[in-house]
């Protein structure tokens, strides 16, 4: 039997950090904005005939092998870490081999490691005979990452693997709903560049400062955080409505606040690469994830794309990473 599935990473339009456990259930209405993209997290299964289990990771060329009598073992890898404790969640009873593959870059503030359990869970929980319904997921993902990053994670990056498309995401004291936001692709595709800074990223060490902050009663952290909800609701509406200088300006008011939450969200390198992009024709930057490395998403004027993402390349490191909107979200399929 061959499992494969996929699931898109996302760009986080606004409302990041909001998502993170208890910290929204302070910020009645929050919500994160967000766009699933063509860069996709993959996972292959292919049953064998003998009791191994092999594990392997093509883009970072690292594999772990053991078999189903020493399956507990999974839980203390370090090498495949999510990979290992997802296996070691679902507890199969039959050897395998499973091959995953990201085409986001590591560290760029995308959602690969979500992604990435999403698509691992779809292809683990099909060979396992659907033993969960795909409602439970999300917090299958948001529970085993949690437990590699040794923080906790934000939930929004699950809900753009699994549904794909535009989301906005509610978090409320009776739980997260998820908005299908009606959104037109080609016209993200055509305002849109994003760029790899060069610089990987560790968003667990971003995130845990800020809600370290904000739990000790930070007022100014606490302030920026109602200051981010309300740039989310605005850039949704606008969003919406198909106003595009709105969407603009909210992202362009939201940069400084963002960057108030802690000092390395941005390094002197992506400044570096955001003022020189607003030169040329970006209108707004966002920078993906947690920051503090990783991908910068601009928003570009009318026509000028293409000179923004000229202007970028000229940096050493940099890459403008080509996409394409991803309408769906996770994918499994067997033969």
């Amino acid at each position: 039997m061959i499992i494969e599935s996929s699931a898109p990473t996302r760009v986080d339009l606004a409302g990041g950090t909001i998502d993170i456990w208890p910290l929204y259930l302070f910020h009645p209405g929050a919500v994160t904005v967000n766009f699933a993209i063509s860069l996709y997290a993959r996972c292959r299964i292919e049953t064998r005939t003998d009791e191994r289990i092999i594990l392997e990771s093509r883009d970072r060329g690292v594999k772990v092998e053991t078999s189903v009598a020493n399956r507990e073992q999974l839980a203390d890898d370090r090498q495949l870490e999510l990979v290992s404790k997802l296996v070691h969640f679902f507890k199969p009873q039959i050897g395998f081999n499973l091959t995953t593959d990201s085409e986001s870059p590591a560290g760029a503030g995308l959602g690969g490691s979500s992604a990435l359990a999403i698509a691992c869970i779809g292809a683990l929980n099909r060979m396992v005979g659907e033993r969960y319904e795909r409602r439970k997921f999300i917090i299958i993902a948001a529970n085993i990452e949690t437990t590699v990053i040794r923080v906790p994670a934000g939930f929004q990056d699950y809900y753009g693997a699994f549904y794909g498309s535009a989301n906005c995401i509610h978090f409320r004291p009776d739980g997260i709903e998820r908005e299908a936001l009606d959104v037109n692709g080609g016209e993200l595709e055509r305002r849109i560049t994003i760029c790899y800074t060069g610089e990987p990223r560790l968003s667990g060490i971003n995130n845990w400062e800020m809600f370290k902050s904000h739990i000790d009663g930070n007022s100014t952290i606490i302030n920026l955080f109602e200051d981010i909800r309300d740039s989310a609701r605005d850039v949704r509406q606008a969003l919406a409505a198909g106003d595009w200088r709105q969407v603009s300006e909210t992202m362009r008011a939201a940069y400084p606040k963002r960057k108030g939450l802690a000092p390395n969200i941005t390094t002197p390198r992506m400044e570096m690469l955001v003022e020189k992009a607003l030169r040329h024709g970006a209108e707004a930057a966002k920078v993906c994830g947690a920051g503090g490395g990783g991908c910068i998403a601009f928003l570009c004027a009318e026509e000028r794309k293409e000179d923004v993402e000229r202007a970028l390349a000229e940096e050493d490191g940099v890459k403008i990473l080509r996409w394409k909107f991803a309408s769906e979200g996770l994918t499994v399929r067997e033969s």
